[in-house]
């Protein structure tokens, strides 16, 4: 389902959403979106949390500059500066750059 204006998927799917926190958020309905610096999913593609089935709405290329707390809440945190803090501390060495461009993959769930 490789759209022509995206590039090819460097992680699959089902790599999207896994740490048992942001399923939860997820599945609770608080986490609607997922940055990463590859596409996992193309709109359209469903994957499944917990028996729960989601669809991929959208796929947007944005900077982590972009970002504000609106954008981290839909990530399933409770604002910008936790976001920042948690992403630095998994990712050991990463600066944070405002410039550097993600792909922002949004979803919802489909039943």
């Amino acid at each position: 389902m490789t759209e022509t204006n995206y590039p090819e998927k460097s992680c699959e799917i089902d790599r999207l959403v896994t740490h048992p926190k942001l399923v939860a958020s997820a599945l609770a309905g608080t986490k609607t979106q997922q940055r990463r610096d590859g596409v996992y999913a193309y709109p359209g593609e469903t994957f499944e949390l917990e028996g729960v089935e989601f669809t991929v709405t959208a796929l947007e290329r944005e900077s982590l500059g972009d970002m504000g707390d609106a954008e981290a809440q839909a990530e399933g945190y409770p604002n910008m500066e936790m976001y920042k803090a948690i992403i630095l501390r998994m990712h050991a060495g990463m600066e944070w750059d405002i410039s550097h461009l993600v792909w922002v993959h949004k979803f919802e769930k489909t039943n």
